[in-house]
């Protein structure tokens, strides 16, 4: 099974400048934005089986970045809007 990429500018293209301007100019953004990218990286480590760890951690980790997600997203719906 492939593995997805969930980056943000591939989960959001049409926020992609938005997004951009935030990670310089909004340091809430920018400290979300990077939690996101970290809990990212470590999913895809686990999913590609470099990391061993339980369905149920890895599940917690899906849903921490869902979470971040979801804030972002609120934030660029609130600025493109």
């Amino acid at each position: 099974m492939p593995i997805e990429n969930h980056s943000l500018a591939n989960e959001l293209p049409e926020h992609k400048e938005l997004i951009h301007d935030l990670k310089i100019n909004n340091m809430h953004f920018h400290r979300l934005f990077n939690e996101y990218h970290d809990l990212d990286k470590d999913i895809h480590r686990i999913e590609q089986g470099v990391e061993n760890t339980s369905d149920q951690y890895l599940d917690g980790l899906k849903l921490q970045r869902l979470h971040l997600k979801d804030e972002m997203l609120g934030m660029l719906n609130a600025l493109s809007g």
